[in-house]
């Protein structure tokens, strides 16, 4: 606690007198300071137990005389102890403003009990000891920084390690290991109830476009999560629906992107996940949206059965498979056309840019080449899928 004028063999003798008789009554002070900080505030007995809370109190103040007293430039034990008791009271919750208020009112304290002692002792002493105050609540507000600062740290560190096993459990629960225990703790880390209205997004890693993340929007929540090759977001809907979700994620994150169905708590966050993930596998390359599954059921029994998927194509689109690469893929992209005009000749001539008769001409080619007609309705369900099948397969682009 030493100021920056030297001290005068008269000051000197004054103050290590009046600091042997203050260690005498650290045990009284300690009484009094921690009658008055429980008086302040019961936290205090509630965070640290007594017997700590005594013991600590008094070799801080042991510590802070010492210093105080110094003849010579030593290493400060005071702050060394200071940032040890700030990283205990983080420990134990103690708010760092009521950490604070000990230090400060333990000065006010032992300021007073000085002046008794010299007053007492050497009345003549007290202009002494007015210049030496300064240098002492200098030194006790060094010992409050360096507290406060290991408070802060270690608040950090203990945050960080929160985060840490709250986004582990998190994680758990998308790769589907749904313990009731397991929810409950990661309800509690994330502020979420167990049982709620969930969704899960999933995105593909390496994106071509920036990502917007956002934590919160339209009264949903969003946590998100990284992995190898995808991006995912737990979302907390609350009364929110999922086209709303897909809304405001719309201008954020561009496609493409897999939604999963609305799951009703935690433990459901596996299961949506991999239905995200499936609804993100109906997405061509070319795709820039968002999709739901919901939106994508057909498709989506396709992506999930591979071997099943390959037969389809086989069998639906076999002859077309053996055409010339553009011919093929003009007859493909007039159904995929014809499709996406709700079965309008017109409409997907516009589409085109040619007449709708050259997009007759063109299904009823495909049409006698597949054995499939266009007007049934279960020939139509087989060319759908198949064209799905297909594209997905390949990697080629839809109009």
């Amino acid at each position: 606690m030493g100021g920056h004028r030297t001290r005068t063999d008269v000051e000197w003798s004054v103050l290590l007198g009046a600091a042997e008789v203050l260690m005498e009554r650290i045990p009284e002070l300690t009484d009094q300071l921690i009658g008055d900080l429980v008086k302040h505030s019961p936290l205090f007995d509630l965070a640290v137990p007594r017997d700590e809370h005594w013991q600590q109190v008094s070799e801080a103040m042991h510590y802070g005389i010492e210093a105080f007293a110094a003849r010579r430039s030593e290493p400060r034990k005071d702050l060394a102890y200071a940032e040890e008791l700030g990283r205990r009271r983080a420990g134990q919750g103690l708010p760092l403003d009521l950490l604070l208020y000990a230090y400060r009112r333990a000065g006010r304290l032992t300021w007073e009990a000085l002046l008794d002692i010299v007053t007492e002792r050497h009345p003549d002493a007290l202009p002494v000891l007015a210049r030496t105050a300064g240098a002492m609540w200098a030194g006790i507000e060094q010992q409050a920084a360096a507290t406060a600062e290991a408070y802060r740290t270690a608040e950090r560190e203990m945050r960080r390690r929160s985060d840490e096993r709250v986004q582990a459990l998190l994680d758990a629960l998308l790769e589907g290991e749904a313990g009731v225990e397991l929810a409950a703790r990661a309800a509690a880390g994330l502020d979420l109830p167990e049982q709620g209205r969930y969704a899960v997004v999933v995105l593909p890693a390496d994106r071509r476009d920036a990502l917007h993340r956002i934590e919160a929007v339209g009264g949903m929540r969003l946590f998100w999560r990284m992995r190898t090759e995808r991006e995912l977001a737990v979302v907390a809907l609350g009364a929110c629906t999922l086209d709303e979700l897909a809304a405001e994620l719309t201008d954020r994150c561009p496609g493409p992107g897999g939604i999963s169905p609305v799951v009703d708590g935690l433990t459901e966050l596996g299961r949506a996940r991999r239905l995200a993930e499936t609804a993100l596998r109906t997405c061509g390359p070319e795709d820039r949206a968002l999709v739901r599954l919901t939106d994508r059921l057909p498709t989506a029994l396709v992506v999930r059965q591979p071997e099943l998927a390959a037969e389809l194509v086989a069998s639906v689109l076999g002859p077309l498979l053996e055409l010339d690469p553009a011919d093929r893929a003009v007859l493909l992209d007039t159904l995929d056309a014809w499709l996406a005009s709700e079965g309008s000749a017109g409409r997907a001539a516009t589409r085109l840019y040619c007449h709708r008769n050259t997009v007759f001409n063109r299904l009823r080619r495909l049409e006698q080449l597949t054995s499939h007609s266009l007007s049934r309705p279960h020939d139509l369900t087989a060319l759908t899928l198949a064209r799905d099948a297909y594209r997905l397969a390949t990697g080629a682009a839809a109009v």
